[in-house]
């Protein structure tokens, strides 16, 4: 059982959770089409993945999560007062707002939406602005907080951006001033912002707008090859930003706890990005935190969903049990910008 705490800004609380995903794809049978080494990716320790069909785009899976959430709350789409999307890939279109295009889709209008674009930091810091937007606005008593990542293969390879095996899904959850369970307690973030061209892409922006001639994702430089470039090459520049990433999740993780009135003694389970089971146990030991009370388990059936990765471990966490009532659980990764955040939520 959670330590006790003050009462958060709002009261707020997470009544039901819905999901989707893209067709699984099983790892070892598919690397192959995506990098020349598939023994690399294979070490990672992923099994599955979700790779969507070439006509399901984000916001199908956006609203199909949205859809369920709404359908297992009980509650239907006319009754929301705010609508959030957070995504964490290339848009389907530019000019264009996925927020509103959501709300299209579950047939509601003059509804507060609003888009979020911080890519996987987008599904923990949404559920601060849904805080914050209802701490705001009394008279909101309900909203929908979606989360989707669907990968544009032509922009990144799935399999060659980082150590992770990208993957296509959504999250939507229904949240209820008042509701009793898997409340808000706060949220924590911070960017250092010499970090910001780590993972970019050079092209599909404003000032490159075309990618160069021949270009394919297929056969393009790996990631590592950028992030050894802005190191210089530099191993020693590399290892010190390595203890960097799991220094700042620790400091805000217990940022956050501070804001709770808690700390992280009293948090009962870290649910991190879908990294590697590896990286997430060493994530866990650096907190002094039990390895099972972690989502090592599950990223290697579902892959890297981007921002979408700790709505749906905690979803699978709570359909199987695993979290009790009372329970203290840091949702906790990191991001481009770089950003590193955490929010924590009382079973």
């Amino acid at each position: 059982m959670g330590a006790s705490m003050p009462d958060p800004t709002v009261d707020i609380g997470i009544a039901s959770l819905g999901f989707a995903f893209g067709d699984d794809q099983d790892v070892a049978a598919t690397a192959g089409e995506y990098v020349p080494d598939p023994e690399r990716v294979l070490k990672w320790g992923y099994r599955t993945f979700h790779r969507a069909a070439d006509d399901v785009h984000a916001t199908d899976l956006a609203a199909a999560a949205a859809r369920q959430a709404l359908e297992r709350a009980g509650t239907d789409a006319r009754a929301l007062d705010l609508v959030v999307l957070a995504t964490s890939d290339m848009p389907e279109y530019s000019y264009w707002d996925s927020a509103a295009a959501l709300a299209d889709r579950l047939g509601i209008e003059r509804t507060h939406t609003l888009l979020l674009n911080e890519g996987c930091a987008s599904g923990i810091n949404g559920l601060f602005y849904v805080a914050a937007a209802m701490a705001m606005r009394p008279e909101t008593d309900t909203a929908l907080f979606a989360v989707v990542n669907r990968v544009s293969e032509f922009h990144r390879n799935r399999m060659n951006v980082f150590n992770s095996v990208l993957s296509d899904g959504a999250a939507a959850a229904v949240i209820r001033r008042g509701h009793p369970a898997n409340r808000w307690l706060a949220s924590e973030s911070f960017t250092v912002p010499r970090y910001n061209d780590l993972i970019s892409l050079e092209f599909g922006g404003a000032v490159r707008p075309l990618p160069p001639d021949g270009w394919s994702s297929r056969t393009a430089p790996s990631g590592y090859d950028k992030i050894n470039e802005h190191f210089d090459n530099d191993s020693a520049r590399l290892r010190r930003f390595l203890g960097e990433r799991v220094d700042h999740i620790r400091e805000v993780i217990d940022a956050a706890c501070a804001r709770a009135g808690i700390t992280r003694g009293d948090v009962d389970h870290v649910i991190y990005t879908n990294d590697s089971p590896a990286s997430i146990t060493a994530i866990a030991k650096a907190l002094d935190h039990p390895p099972h009370r972690t989502n090592a388990e599950l990223s290697p059936e579902h892959g890297h969903m981007g921002a979408a990765d700790q709505l749906v471990s905690l979803g699978v966490h709570l359909e199987r049990g695993d979290l009790r009532p009372g329970d203290v659980v840091a949702l906790c990764g990191i991001s481009t910008g770089m950003q590193w955040c955490c929010t924590l939520l009382r079973i």
